[in-house]
């Protein structure tokens, strides 16, 4: 079987461009037994249920072939990513990032792969940088203001009625359409 894993970092990303690309791949090799894992949460951490359940399901046996629109998909930790793709191997799964054409099996596979990985772990401290920066830039030009006090993405007392009902942090993350983060925030104070 094959799994295909699609992951956007914030609530504003549609995932529809990697499904699209990720079933052009499929359909181009006639491929059909396919389950399809999908996160909206971040690179930083693994952390995240859909990667978890893909995880338990390469553990079990049950993937044989990894599929994702391109590899800072499933990470953009260095580590995180290497000893991820690195365990994979080791069991016999095949990884393929669609967009990059890139199939990582294998010895030469890891080489790539570690690179694209220091890469992306490199456009996400950038990032920060750059973000940082400009805040920094802001405030100091009076222009920053953050957000609105009380202003929030989501309703923290619909998230608490949800933990109620038993939900996980990732459980109501997914029905309130915001990230496994911010839920910790309403709930948790972290």
């Amino acid at each position: 079987m094959i799994g295909c894993y699609v992951r956007c970092s914030t609530v504003g990303q549609n995932e529809g461009s990697q499904r699209a690309e990720i079933t052009r791949w499929l359909e181009c090799n006639g491929h059909t037994d396919v389950r399809w894992y999908t996160d909206k949460d971040s690179g930083d951490h693994l952390d995240r249920a859909a990667f978890r359940r893909l995880q338990a399901d390469v553990f079990a046996g049950r993937i044989k072939t990894i599929v994702v629109f391109r590899l800072d998909r499933i990470s953009r930790s260095l580590q995180d990513g290497i000893n991820t793709l690195c365990d994979w191997l080791n069991r016999g799964v095949r990884l393929v990032a669609t967009s990059q054409q890139l199939d990582f099996n294998g010895t030469t596979g890891k080489l790539i792969a570690s690179v694209l990985f220091a890469v992306a772990e490199m456009e996400q401290q950038t990032r920060r940088e750059r973000q940082a920066a400009g805040i920094a830039l802001a405030k100091q030009d009076g222009k920053y203001k953050g957000r609105k006090t009380g202003t929030t993405k989501a309703k923290p007392a619909r998230a608490r009625q949800l933990r109620e009902q038993g939900l996980t942090d990732d459980e109501i993350a997914s029905a309130l359409n915001v990230t496994r983060r911010t839920i910790q925030r309403y709930l948790h104070g972290v």
